[in-house]
């Protein structure tokens, strides 16, 4: 195991569950960077849940590229690899019979990815819509119900769903990432973050949210994108006055929902309710279990 704080540890008898959630690493030898840990650990698999760098996806990158190369399958729920490099990895995975799954780096496990993977062959994904950042709804509903923007700001900290800066979320900026997600790996085409018109909900005031709600709309953060006619995407980020009857504007505090548009089916909708800590370790574990019994 390894964190910013403890480094790579190693212990050749494993580590006890009662022992990590009582924080006692006895035992446990610092094996000084990740080559070394993977040789002295030996794993056979790697779960890599670093902080999302969005900029260049490091050093997470780096991480699942050195355990596939070593031999071990990687489980990430990170956005930063799949936003960067996501077939790199692949192709580098499926070269050393391992794998590369990421269900947890884009609705805390719900399975979206492994849904056209496993059950939806040969599908064709002509766009989807979404309410797939949690922080942004929890914020304009506060707001909606005469908070402030930063008593909001802090309400949102304060159920563990906003960062310490909450400026990606706020901004648009992780839902876009989730955008690029979608649209590389599910629609197979090869966008960058630059690529994702986007507007955050900085701006929105109560008189707009009260405005909405009096004509019958809810205000939230949706995220889409189609493609058009000549094959290229058109991909957004903005907040979007939406009737109360569209399953869009029913997602309320932490829940999220994504609605896929295909050739078979006209709407596809995926969601969760209230999620927490345990749905995004769910998530990897089943990426674990898919990828071993995988042929």
């Amino acid at each position: 195991m390894a964190s910013r704080r403890l480094g790579w540890l190693v212990a050749e008898e494993g580590f006890a569950p009662e022992k990590l959630l009582a924080g006692d690493f006895s035992g446990a030898q610092c094996a000084g960077q990740l080559a070394s840990w993977l040789h002295a650990a030996r794993p056979d698999v790697l779960f890599e849940a670093s902080s999302l760098n969005a900029e260049t996806g490091e050093p997470a990158i780096t991480h699942i590229r050195v355990a596939l190369e070593y031999g071990a399958h990687a489980i990430s729920a990170n956005k930063g690899p799949v936003l960067h490099a996501h077939r790199k990895l692949t192709r580098l995975a499926k070269t050393k019979g391992r794998r590369f799954y990421f269900e947890s780096a884009m609705m805390d496990g719900v399975p979206v990815f492994s849904l056209f993977r496993e059950a939806l062959p040969a599908i064709e994904i002509r766009g989807f819509r979404g309410i797939i950042n949690s922080t942004t709804t929890v914020i304009l509903q506060a707001i909606e119900a005469g908070k402030s923007f930063e008593d909001a700001v802090s309400e949102a900290q304060r159920l563990g769903v906003a960062e310490t800066d909450p400026s990606d979320d706020i901004e648009g900026i992780d839902a876009a990432v989730k955008v690029v997600e979608v649209v590389n790996v599910l629609m197979g085409a090869n966008i960058k973050l630059g690529d994702v018109d986007r507007a955050g909900i900085r701006d929105i005031t109560a008189r707009q949210l009260q405005e909405a709600h009096e004509k019958g709309e809810a205000l939230r953060l949706v995220s889409r994108a189609r493609r058009r006619s000549d094959g290229s995407i058109a991909a957004s980020v903005a907040p979007e006055r939406l009737k109360f009857d569209d399953p869009l504007a029913q997602v309320q505090g932490t829940s999220l929902l994504i609605a896929f548009e295909t050739d078979i089916f006209k709407e596809l909708i995926i969601g969760e309710r209230d999620p927490g800590p345990e749905a995004t370790a769910y998530g990897m574990l089943a990426d674990l279990v898919n990828a071993v019994r995988s042929p």
